[in-house]
């Protein structure tokens, strides 16, 4: 390797901070997202919540703004000072967060969520846009799998708060304290510095930022170009929608495998915050790995860590409550999910045009969460209230058995966009700009 190659894949101490700085606010997102779920045992009932309705509030109640309004913050950020962006977007939700504590009923609890819904849409778009434009594509996967560590450490958080805090200050509490943290940081965020756009910088001044419906666009036209792109959205879609069938699990813990809510709380808390970051750097790292040894794309490698995976999932959703399988399942549940955002969204970046970065991903991120996250939630509710007004044994062990296989489909949808990655890369010139 030349020393003007290492140069250029050498990572500041200012990035690490900025990077860090972006993982604060996703672990932020991921805990306030996950709070509904971790506290399933204490809202349902206290709010007399059906399955349904539990299920279009952590779903489509949430998803569908999140996700549109996503979509167009995404090609805001591709415009705007990405910074005043997120700030205003934690900002928003944060307070939202706070207000979701005042819920007496199904609707009022609704109506914040939509909200927070389209506050954290602002995050993950502008974020992965700013560190495409601080790290060498060859750490890209380093980068995104680091900032993704949010989702394990947010997740596992609001379980472990579930589990400590649930019993000694309430529900409600916990949710007005992350709000103020949330409005703080928010602050911060606001007076931090904007990264120069690398694709600006690179063209000299000769190129000037597309407007809106420009980046609109070019990203219609770049993604049914790259099929290893699209192959890796299907994939992804699919991979979501076990996860939102998981919003369930904490129920499913307590009704059909006898455990007290606040010890499976703290067990989800501290398997899933272990298995996630440990999955999280094994997938960031190891598939910048792979493809440096094998020349494949990252998701080949993701291919290969859910194929080992899957048979456990399967024990894990047969197990008895005593059993092994259910603290292994929990840690290799995680593990998948914190392996799967670094090749992921490293994979995205370096199959579309740097202009539109940030729109290509929010368009990601409304597949998997309108399509995979919304069916995955809100047809494991339909799902287990129909078997249980039937009479179904364990409804829950079923419906979640069912879609812990469908998932698996989404095995062969990252082999092929691993396989492909780089003939698309070099079909599309984006192998320098990527």
């Amino acid at each position: 390797m030349s020393e003007q190659t290492q140069e250029t894949q050498k990572i500041s101490s200012s990035d690490m901070g900025f990077l860090c700085l972006m993982t604060s606010l996703n672990i932020l997102n991921m805990l306030d997202r996950n709070l509904l779920s971790a506290f399933a045992n204490y809202i349902v009932p206290d709010l007399g919540l059906s399955n349904t309705e539990y299920g279009l509030l952590t779903g489509l109640v949430f998803l569908i703004f999140y996700s549109i309004a996503g979509l167009y913050m995404g090609m805001l950020a591709d415009t705007v000072n990405r910074m005043r962006l997120i700030s205003f977007g934690v900002g928003l939700w944060s307070a939202l967060t706070a207000a979701t504590g005042f819920a007496w009923n199904f609707l009022s609890m609704a109506i914040p969520r939509v909200f927070i819904g389209v506050g954290e849409s602002i995050l993950t778009p502008s974020a992965m846009s700013l560190l495409a434009d601080r790290f060498p594509q060859s750490r890209l996967g380093f980068a995104a799998g680091f900032y993704y560590l949010g989702a394990p450490v947010g997740a596992g958080a609001s379980f472990l708060l579930a589990g400590y805090l649930g019993p000694v200050i309430g529900w409600r509490n916990c949710f007005y304290i992350l709000g103020t943290v949330g409005i703080a940081l928010a602050i911060l965020v606001f007076v931090t510095k904007e990264t120069p756009r690398r694709h600006l910088i690179n063209a000299k001044g000769a190129k000037k930022q597309p407007g809106i419906s420009e980046i609109a666009k070019i990203a219609l036209t770049a993604i049914p170009k790259s099929p290893s792109l699209m192959a890796a959205m299907a994939g992804a879609m699919i991979l979501h929608v076990i996860i939102g069938a998981g919003y369930f699990d904490q129920l499913w813990f307590v009704q059909e495998r006898g455990f007290q809510r606040d010890d499976i709380a703290k067990l989800t808390g501290f398997m899933g915050l272990t298995g996630g970051v440990i999955g999280t750097f094994v997938g960031g790292m190891g598939s910048d790995l792979f493809t440096q040894k094998t020349g494949y794309g990252r998701l080949a490698f993701l291919f290969l860590l859910l194929l080992v995976c899957a048979p456990f999932m399967i024990a894990f959703r047969l197990a008895p409550g005593d059993s092994i399988w259910i603290p292994l399942g929990l840690f290799l549940g995680m593990f998948q999910i914190g392996a799967f955002f670094g090749p992921f969204f490293a994979s995205v970046q370096g199959l579309i045009p740097p202009e539109v970065r940030s729109t290509v991903i929010a368009f990601s991120i409304l597949l998997m969460n309108v399509i995979g996250l919304g069916i995955g939630i809100t047809l494991t509710g339909v799902s287990v209230d129909l078997m249980t007004a039937y009479g179904v044994d364990e409804p829950y062990s079923v419906t979640l058995l069912w879609f812990t296989v469908f998932s698996f489909l989404a095995m062969p949808c990252f082999l092929f966009a691993g396989l492909r990655y780089k003939r698309d890369q070099e079909r599309l010139g984006l192998l320098e700009s990527g």
